[in-house]
């Protein structure tokens, strides 16, 4: 069997009994096992449960005796891939083996990907190194490993589904799903369905069943930002799932059992929502066993340059612009701002400057016209209250509304355009 399976390209290593073939195992990757249902040393079926348990990307071939079925099936509930019976076995194993091979290239596949999703939402892809970010990294890591509820507290744009994320992928769920959901995205009605389904007829449009997303993230991890934002009512229903890992659909009446971990974001104060009455305290004890506050982008400026160089070849890469760089001007101008928009208003802006640009440097002319005028005044920026300034920044957002048609823009000014292009020549306008 060996010469055979040998001839069709395959490298064969070979054990005379189960404690050489440990041995082997131990000391190179092997993708399939042929074992026989007796050996010297050990019971096949047995071992192949054993071999599974220890490297579950192994694929294993039963060969049985005939007449001896059972053992064939028992070693496939033990998780073999397959079984033969000898006799026709020097007929029938190289199908088998190509097919288990096609198998264990699968799961190779599917684990390269994983690895790779890991580095894409992995907390390396958190960017900064001040000691605020820092802190809030050093706690998610610690919770990462573990089922426990987390709370993401921050200003909008800070960050946290990508934390959510990271926390998911450096667990135990991370093969599983990672859904998010907004709360605030939804009305009552609409977000419980979202949440936890319905069954056909439960309502005018419910026309089939559907699985909410607390079923479909059953093993995994649910996001639900803005979570102050959901109704009272759904509330209860989320508390329950917290507490007894059960829900009951829209429209149904047999509860539905679920494993799943919960993660949730506000940037509302929750123990006043509590006090208003608009927020469960059972449910916010529940939510906030382990709390993460993420710093505002204002709080840690010294992280602006990383994040900014991040964008500005991310977007010249999107855009296929030939950007690598920014003048000292244009970051000043970026650590000068206040970012109440956080990160999600710095890519923005980032995305927005790489369009703009004419040359490998990003400059202070690429910036919108609020960053150009508030910066710092070393670059001879105007201020706001200077007269060229106001004018400067009224005919970019004409231009803006016309969508760079001047005929049109200088209509609506009330000059000519000839004027118009001086002005824009002036102002160095896009």
């Amino acid at each position: 069997m060996a010469r055979i399976i040998t001839l069709e390209g395959f490298e064969v290593m070979e054990a005379m009994n189960a404690k050489t073939a440990w041995k082997k195992m131990d000391q190179q990757d092997v993708d399939i096992i042929v074992c026989d249902v007796k050996l010297p040393d050990a019971n096949g079926v047995e071992l192949s449960h054993q071999i599974k348990q220890k490297y579950p990307s192994t694929e294993i071939i039963v060969l049985t005796a005939y007449g001896n079925i059972p053992d064939g099936v028992q070693a496939m509930k033990n998780g073999a891939f397959d079984y033969i019976t000898k006799g026709d076995d020097n007929e029938k194993i190289i199908p088998l083996l190509n097919r288990a091979m096609e198998k264990v290239r699968l799961q190779k596949r599917v684990k390269q990907l994983e690895k790779q999703v890991g580095k894409n939402y992995g907390f390396e892809n958190i960017l900064g190194d001040s000691p605020l970010i820092r802190e809030a990294i050093d706690l998610a890591k610690k919770v990462a490993p573990t089922d426990t509820t987390v709370m993401l507290l921050g200003e909008t744009g800070t960050g946290k589904e990508v934390f959510a994320q990271a926390i998911h992928h450096a667990g135990k769920r991370k093969g599983n799903p990672f859904l998010a959901l907004n709360c605030s995205a939804f009305s009552k009605e609409l977000l419980e369905s979202e949440l936890f389904g319905h069954k056909a007829g439960a309502f005018t449009s419910a026309i089939k069943d559907k699985k909410g997303l607390i079923e479909e993230a059953n093993e995994g991890t649910l996001f639900l930002d803005e979570i102050g934002e959901m109704h009272i009512d759904l509330q209860s229903k989320l508390l329950r799932v917290l507490e007894t890992n059960e829900f009951i659909k829209v429209g149904d009446t047999k509860p539905t059992i679920v494993n799943v971990r919960i993660i949730t974001a506000t940037n509302r104060d929750l123990q006043q929502e509590i006090k208003d009455g608009k927020f469960r305290e059972d449910l916010f004890y529940r939510l906030n066993v382990f709390t993460i506050q993420l710093p505002a982008l204002r709080d840690r400026k010294k992280d602006i340059p990383v994040l900014a160089t991040h964008f500005m070849h991310m977007f010249a890469q999107k855009t296929n612009q030939g950007v690598s760089e920014m003048s000292k001007e244009f970051l000043e101008h970026l650590e000068q701002h206040d970012w109440k928009g956080n990160i999600r208003e710095l890519k923005n802006i980032m995305e927005r400057a790489v369009i703009l640009a004419t040359s490998s440097q990003l400059t202070v002319d690429n910036l919108p016209l609020e960053l150009q005028v508030n910066g710092p005044k070393a670059t001879g920026i105007l201020s706001a209250f200077d007269l060229a300034s106001v004018e400067k920044l009224h005919i970019q957002r004409v231009l803006n509304h016309t969508k760079g048609n001047k005929t049109e823009a200088a209509k609506l000014l009330n000059i000519g355009l000839t004027t118009l292009y001086r002005k824009i020549e002036e102002y160095r306008l896009a």
